[in-house]
């Protein structure tokens, strides 16, 4: 399987794990284990409630992608990646400056604010970070952010923990069709076939928590997801047949091979 290269890490997994909404954190410590991940994300503003959940964490193992969710604003946001360095430093991994950037002032569908998040992004692209803004799929904020030296972009499938697959093909589409940074899928993913349609469109990787976690027997789900997004790669490596508007049968004709 081919690398996956975020900013100046190589990742040989495509699948990134949330961490809430596990029922106890050694069921969330196994599903990453399970799930073959190497990148892990928090937010940072729960970090203080997650004493119990690190020390299972080898962190000398998976790189952490502190996130701002809970930001209501673009200057909340940059206040709390800038405190997002004290938690790398804490779990000794100070020269990582990835950050997942969230900025979400509605409470009842969770969309971001393309405004504030834009916003956000230029501060702290200026400050160091390697950005990876969460984003409603929109192909000209997600063209503007890559112009503005963020190094990802992260579109949601469709809102945060609904469970609804994909429902937004054709701008995610334009998305993966016209950027030349990562694009990892975000939000809403809920089974396996999910995860692998998007990986087969061209997505960069998947993060997925709630389709993990919320799934009767996680540590098999975060399994399922693993091969799913390995699945999708190689099919999109390979390429699909091409399309016909007319049947044409499988068995052979005379003269050919089988």
């Amino acid at each position: 399987m081919d690398s996956f290269c975020l900013h100046h890490y190589q990742f040989s997994s495509r699948l990134i794990l949330g961490t809430g909404r596990y029922s106890s954190p050694s069921l969330a410590q196994q599903s990453i284990e399970a799930s073959g991940c190497e990148i892990v994300t928090v937010a940072v503003r729960r970090f203080h409630a997650l004493h119990v959940f690190t020390p299972l964490i080898n962190w000398n193992r998976y790189w952490l992608l502190p996130n701002t969710a809970g930001c209501r604003t673009c200057s909340e946001a940059v206040r709390v990646a800038l405190l997002a360095r004290q938690l790398l430093q804490h779990l000794q991994q100070p020269h990582q400056c990835l950050i997942k950037l969230e900025v979400i002032p509605d409470p009842l569908y969770l969309l971001p604010d393309p405004l504030g998040t834009l916003k956000a992004a230029e501060i702290l692209v200026r400050k160091g970070f390697a950005v990876l803004p969460y984003i409603y799929p929109d192909p000209v904020l997600a063209l503007q952010l890559e112009q503005i030296g963020c190094a990802a972009v992260m579109p949601l499938a469709s809102p945060i923990g609904s469970g609804q697959g994909i429902q937004h093909v054709h701008s995610l589409q334009l998305i993966l069709q016209n950027a030349r940074i990562p694009v990892i899928i975000d939000a809403g993913l809920a089974l396996p076939s999910d995860a692998s349609r998007v990986m087969e469109m061209g997505a960069s990787a998947v993060l997925i928590n709630s389709a993990i976690a919320l799934s009767p027997s996680p540590v098999s789900m975060a399994h399922a997801m693993k091969l799913a997004v390995q699945a999708g790669r190689l099919a999109f490596l390979a390429g699909r047949m091409p399309l016909s508007s007319s049947a044409h049968a499988s068995s052979a004709s005379f003269g050919s091979f089988l």
